[in-house]
């Protein structure tokens, strides 16, 4: 389940990630100390590590689709909270939570008019949401390079993606069906420069087209990608702000 991820490169060089999920958690102002709180996409624990601090007598559980992200924030995380190896699509919680969050994941989810409702249906009446994902616009520079490099080292890739970046009123509308009220949604210009771009591209960006390629063009392909990109790489976050109707 899930694409096979690097975590301990992931851990290191997710700078600009842990920033952005900053952002997402100061929205969550006023949750009670005693609240239960979901983090989607927890990734290595880190942004779950900081929900435990927020709720000190509540409880935390946590979702990756990614094996080796989870075991790496277990270790992180200890008894601190629940974390477990699952698709988010596949997601059924009871009782429901009182607070979802979800930063730098939700991209990768491919079909989102299935994924709000399930959202939806693991938070409570008047349980709030607070997500950061790709929006649209997201790395256009770089998917162009990515379609360049790939003409040449993979054609049979050409047109495929790993992602969805959705605008802020298309999400609004899936929000509103699937239940939730006071929505957000907005983008917001995130130029990136990471610390180690050839780790960063390899971990953040193109784990999903590794995985699909033979082993001997992985390396044709990531030299490629990293000799037409340039800094900052153009980030488009897609934030949501919403209350379970």
């Amino acid at each position: 389940m899930g694409t096979p991820w690097d975590a301990q490169t992931y851990d290191r060089t997710s700078e600009p990630q842990q920033a952005w999920a900053a952002e997402v958690l100061g929205r969550l102002g006023g949750i009670a100390p005693d609240a239960t709180v979901l983090d989607v996409g927890c990734g290595t624990g880190r942004v779950t590590e900081a929900l435990a601090a927020m709720v000190p007598q509540g409880r935390v559980l946590a979702i990756d689709a990614s094996a080796e992200m989870v075991e790496l924030a277990r270790r992180r995380l200890g008894a601190r909270a629940e974390l477990w190896h699952a698709d988010v699509l596949e997601l059924e919680l009871e009782p429901p939570v009182d607070a979802i969050v979800s930063t730098a994941t939700l991209h990768w989810v491919g079909d989102h008019e299935r994924l709000w409702p399930v959202l939806a249906a693991a938070l409570r009446s008047g349980g709030m949401l607070e997500v950061q994902c790709g929006g649209g616009g997201n790395i256009a520079r770089v998917r162009d390079v990515l379609d360049r490099v790939l003409a040449d080292v993979a054609p049979e890739l050409l047109g495929w993606s790993p992602w969805t970046f959705a605008g802020p009123a298309e999400t609004e509308q899936r929000l509103r069906r699937a239940g939730f009220c006071e929505v957000r949604c907005w983008l917001q210009a995130r130029p990136t420069n990471p610390g180690d771009l050839d780790a960063f591209v390899r971990t953040s960006i193109l784990p999903a087209h590794l995985e699909r390629l033979p082993a001997d063009r992985r390396e044709p392909f990531v030299a490629g990608v990293l000799a037409g990109v340039e800094l900052p790489l153009d980030y488009v976050r897609l934030n949501v702000s919403a209350r379970r109707g």
